[in-house]
C-alpha cells in the first residue's frame, strides 16, 4: 500500500482515536499529546512520520508564552473574575429587575440585557450563569415564569460573552487566523497580505452579538403576546420605585464606562487589545475598591482563579500544538483539503460542512477543545478557497457559543444545574435550551446569508 494514503488512514484513525478518549474522560491537553504521540511512534515505525519534528515544539511553545496578543487572555479574565467578585452583576440584575417588572416577560429582558452586559465587561460564562441562576432563577419561578423559560433564558444570556467582545475565544481565534491567513496569502504569491487582527475579529462579532441579544429578546416578546401565563409580570411596590433612577444610573454606569473605555480603546484604534485588556483589569481593581469589596482575600481568589483557567486553556494548546504537528506531517491536512476542495458547491458548501461537524462536536467537547483542534485543520483549506477570515472566525464563535448549551456536555446547563433548587428537574433545563439553540442556528444563518453583518463594521474601522 502506497506510504502517503497510509499516512492519510493514520491521520484520520487518529483524530476518531482522540474524540473516543475525550468521551471516556481523559483530560483534554494529555489527550491530544499522548493519543498523537503514540500514533506518531507507529507512523515513524511504518516510515511516514518523521519524529525529528517534534524539535519545531519548544520554539512553538516559546512563541505562545511571549506572543502580546496572548497576554490579553489572563488580563481579560482577571477582569472578569474581580468584577464577579465585586458583585456588580448581582446589583445589576436586582436593578434592572425592578425596571422591566412591570412588564410581561420583563424579568427576562431584563437577564438578556445584563447577560449582554457582563458578557462586554466580563466574559466569564460559568461566573454568569451562576449569578444569574442564584439571583434571577429564584424570583423567575416565584412570579410564576415556566421554568423551562427561565432556565433557558438564563443559560443563554450566560454564554453571550462566547461571541461578544472581548471574548477569550475570538482573542485565540484571531491570534490563529492571523498566522493561517499570512501563510496562505504568501502561499498564493501575495507576500503583502492585508493582516487579520484581533481587533478586526472584535469589530466583526460586535453587530451578531447584537443581533444574537435582539433575537432572544424576541422569542421573551413572543412568549409573552402568545403565553403570557408562562412570563408574567411582577409589578414594583410604590415604595421601591423611589429612587429608582438614581439606582439605575448607579448599576449601569460603572460597567458602561468600563465597557467603552476597553471595548471603545480597540474599535477606535487607540490600543491593541493586550493594552485595553490592561485597562481593564486596573478598571475592575477600582470598581471593587469604590463598591467597597476589595481586600487581599478578593485579590487572592482573584489571582489563582486567574492562573487556574489560563493555565488550563494554555496546557490545551500545547497538546494541540503536538496533535497539529502529527496531523499535518501524515498527511493528514491533504486529506482534508481533497475533502473540503471536491465537494459540491464550493467553498460555501465547505464552510456549511465545518460548521456541522463543529456543531456536533460541540454536544461532546468544549469550545476551546474544538477550536484548538478544528481551525489548525480547517481553516488554510477555507482561507485558500477565498473565504474571508473575519467572517469565519466570527461564524465558529457564534457556533462555539452552542457548546455551552448541547447536552451532554453543555457546562452552562451544568452551572446552573449546580444551583437551581432541587424541585427543578434537569430535564427542564435540557428541554430549556432548545428554542435558544434554534435561535442561535437561526443567528448562523443570516450571518451566512448576509456576510456584511460580519465585515461591515471592520470596513469602516
Amino acid at each position: 500500500m502506497d506510504l502517503t494514503l497510509i499516512g492519510e488512514i493514520l491521520s484520520g484513525l487518529m483524530f476518531f482515536g482522540i474524540i473516543g478518549f475525550l468521551m471516556l474522560g481523559f483530560p483534554v491537553a494529555f489527550t491530544l499529546a499522548g493519543v498523537s504521540l503514540l500514533f506518531g511512534l507507529a507512523g515513524w515505525a511504518i516510515g511516514v512520520f518523521d519524529p525529528s519534528n517534534f524539535g519545531s515544539l519548544p520554539s512553538r511553545y516559546i512563541g505562545f508564552m511571549t506572543s502580546e496578543v496572548l497576554v490579553a487572555v489572563p488580563l481579560f479574565i482577571f477582569m472578569g473574575v474581580m468584577l464577579e467578585r465585586s458583585r456588580i452583576a448581582e446589583q445589576l440584575l436586582l436593578t434592572m429587575s425592578k425596571l422591566f417588572g412591570n412588564l410581561r416577560g420583563g424579568l427576562g429582558l431584563s437577564v438578556v440585557i445584563v447577560g449582554a452586559m457582563l458578557a462586554a465587561s466580563t466574559g466569564v460564562v460559568g461566573a454568569t450563569v451562576v449569578t444569574m441562576g442564584l439571583i434571577s432563577l429564584p424570583a423567575m419561578l416565584r412570579a410564576g415564569y415556566d421554568p423551562k423559560l427561565a432556565t433557558g433564558v438564563i443559560c443563554s444570556s450566560g454564554t453571550l460573552g462566547q461571541i461578544i467582545p472581548p471574548s477569550t475565544v475570538l482573542i485565540f481565534m484571531g491570534d490563529m487566523l492571523s498566522g493561517i491567513n499570512s501563510q496562505v496569502q504568501m502561499e498564493k504569491g501575495n507576500f503583502a497580505p492585508t493582516p487579520v487582527s484581533v481587533g478586526d475579529l472584535f469589530a466583526g462579532a460586535l453587530l451578531p452579538g447584537v443581533m444574537l441579544v435582539g433575537l432572544y429578546s424576541l422569542w421573551i416578546i413572543f412568549k409573552a403576546i402568545t403565553d403570557p401565563e408562562s412570563c408574567p409580570a411582577t409589578p414594583v411596590p410604590l415604595s421601591e420605585k423611589r429612587g429608582l433612577f438614581k439606582e439605575v444610573l448607579v448599576a449601569l454606569l460603572p460597567p458602561l464606562l468600563l465597557i467603552m473605555a476597553v471595548l471603545g480603546s480597540i474599535l477606535g484604534g487607540v490600543a491593541t487589545p493586550t493594552e485595553a485588556a490592561s485597562v481593564g483589569a486596573v478598571g475592575a481593581i477600582l470598581l471593587a475598591a469604590l463598591r467597597w469589596r476589595l481586600s487581599f482575600r478578593v485579590l487572592h481568589e482573584t489571582v489563582v482563579a486567574t492562573a487556574t483557567i489560563t493555565s488550563m486553556v494554555f496546557v490545551i494548546l500545547f497538546g494541540a500544538s503536538v496533535f497539529s504537528i502529527v496531523f499535518r506531517l501524515m498527511g493528514g491536512d491533504n486529506l482534508v483539503h481533497e475533502f473540503l476542495s471536491n465537494l459540491p458547491g464550493g467553498a460555501y458548501a465547505a464552510v456549511i460542512v465545518v460548521m456541522a461537524i463543529m456543531f456536533v462536536l460541540g454536544f461532546i467537547l468544549d469550545t476551546f477543545e474544538i477550536i484548538f483542534i478544528v481551525i489548525p485543520i480547517t481553516a488554510p483549506i477555507l482561507l485558500a478557497l477565498d473565504i474571508d477570515p473575519i467572517w469565519l472566525g466570527v461564524l465558529v464563535g457564534m457556533n462555539l457559543q452552542t457548546s455551552f448549551l448541547t447536552p451532554p456536555f453543555g457546562f452552562a446547563l451544568f452551572y446552573l444545574r449546580g444551583v437551581a433548587p432541587d424541585s427543578l428537574p434537569t430535564s427542564a433545563i435540557y428541554r430549556g435550551i432548545i428554542p435558544f439553540v434554534v435561535l442561535q442556528l437561526i443567528g448562523i444563518a443570516l450571518l451566512f446569508a448576509f456576510p456584511g453583518i460580519v465585515t461591515w463594521l471592520p470596513t469602516v474601522l
